[in-house]
């Protein structure tokens, strides 16, 4: 099955809107509820080794997240650039811009996480963890380093087939992985039946396991079935030149997704100044969120290629369209979701812990931090949207903005005079201000762009 046999049935400049985000979004939601369980299930399991292994993986997550943030903002450039090329129907270089990314991905996530595996110990006593906490940690991060290169891959190769409004394959590979690491989890964690019992290690081998089996998957399929990833090394040339394209986006992309573990590995070291069972309640409030904000992550995931690719096609009528009619829903969205998630927050603290006072610092995450969720999402989505109409830089500065001048400032200021309220409090003001000027900064690129189009049509 060729590239070129599947282009009519994947256009995403004609139809309705309405119809194309639901049929891309809805199985993102079932791929990515998978792919994010990952962390959640490997938390709930290691919660019953005690509180100093849930604070452990507590203080792996922004590290872990970094890796996972170079794999999105990669994803990012894939799809818009593959997806652009598709809107204007140049079916071959796509497919060049497909082979070009997929080896590009391989080679900066290997010099990353070989960075990472090298300033390990320095980036945890950073954050604040004691040489006590080191000992989980190390054990599962030098297990989980070396397989983070596959998810990478994955989530690259993923784009590239979400470009083509492909969203289906993507949900089944995550699914498939998110199922294997659920059921190895306790077999390698706890030791049953043959398996050796690894503790927190386990976890982290039962999801390289699971990533590569996706890994190897979506290889054959991207290779040798679907053919969008060419057999042959691609010439210095079109390496050149696809890469550049790529990274144009992809390197800005990355960088913006990487504050995000950056602003949470702040955080978790001002939440260390609340005591450790603090540290382990934050840490499971941060496995909730993505949960939390599905949805969103899911529309973040299908919305850039419907607009790249209406970028591509001159049809900025459309990609206003998108924009308005996915930010007004998750809006709403989000606050169903906050009212189910403050009833539930006792039954789901109590799933994490039996430490009273854990458990009322994750009741108390549930009741202030999810109020954002809704203004969150307008900027997760205005960012997805920039990278789209290929701004990868208005988004690395919102991203910025966001992190380093509301969001984390704000939380920690609350966080001196009103405790741990504060610090909660304080981040969902930063939401709400960032929110504002996200939804500006985009509408004012769709002004840029009608501009443009009008200028262009009087030349002719």
């Amino acid at each position: 099955m060729s590239l070129k046999a599947n282009n009519k049935h994947h256009n995403l400049v004609d139809g309705s809107i309405q119809k194309s985000l639901i049929r891309m979004t809805t199985p993102m939601i079932i791929g990515m509820l998978m792919l994010f369980t990952f962390s959640l299930v490997d938390t709930w399991f290691i919660s019953f080794l005690g509180t100093e292994s849930l604070t452990a993986i507590s203080f792996t997550f922004p590290v872990t997240f970094m890796v996972m943030s170079l794999a999105i903002g990669l994803g990012i450039g894939a799809s818009a650039v593959v997806a652009k090329s598709l809107g204007r129907s140049e079916i071959d270089k796509a497919k060049e811009a497909a082979t070009v990314i997929s080896y590009i991905s391989f080679l900066l996530a290997t010099i990353v996480v070989g960075l990472c595996w090298f300033f390990m110990e320095d980036v945890f006593a950073l954050m604040g963890a004691s040489e006590q906490l080191m000992v989980p940690i190390r054990k599962y991060m030098v297990v989980w380093f070396p397989g983070s290169i596959l998810v990478v891959c994955i989530m690259s190769g993923n784009s590239v087939l979400r470009a083509f409004g492909d969203t289906k394959t993507p949900s089944i590979v995550m699914a498939g992985a998110g199922i294997i690491n659920a059921v190895l989890d306790p077999f390698l964690i706890f030791g049953i039946g043959p398996f050796p019992e690894l503790g927190i290690q386990g976890a982290a081998w039962a999801t390289v396991v699971a990533w590569t089996c996706g890994f190897g998957y979506l290889a054959y399929l991207l290779v040798i079935k679907l053919e969008l990833v060419s057999k042959t090394f691609p010439s210095r040339e079109v390496m050149m030149s696809s890469g550049r394209d790529m990274l144009r986006i992809g390197i800005p992309a990355a960088g913006a997704n990487m504050l995000t573990p950056v602003a949470a590995g702040i955080m978790t070291a001002i939440a260390a100044r609340f005591g450790d069972s603090t540290v382990a309640a934050f840490g499971v409030g941060a496995r909730l969120e993505p949960i939390a904000i599905l949805l969103v992550l899911a529309m973040s995931s299908s919305l850039p290629p419907l607009i790249s690719q209406n970028y591509g096609a001159g049809r900025v009528d459309r990609i206003e369209e998108a924009y308005h009619l996915s930010t007004r829903f998750v809006m709403a969205w989000q606050m169903l979701v906050y009212v189910l998630l403050a009833a539930a927050a006792p039954f789901i603290a109590g799933i994490f812990s039996d430490d009273p006072d854990v458990i009322a610092g994750i009741k108390l995450f549930i009741w202030i931090m999810p109020l954002g969720y809704g203004l969150q999402g307008v900027i997760i989505l205005s960012n997805s949207s920039l990278n789209a109409l290929h701004r990868p830089l208005s988004a690395l500065y919102l991203s910025f903005a966001r992190f380093f001048i509301f969001y984390v400032p704000l939380a920690y200021v609350g966080s001196l005079y009103f405790g741990l309220f504060g610090f909660f409090g304080g981040a969902v003001c930063g939401n709400f201000l960032m929110a504002l000027i996200s939804w500006r900064t985009f509408n004012r690129a769709i002004s840029g762009e009608h501009r443009l189009l009008e200028k262009a049509a009087e030349t002719t």
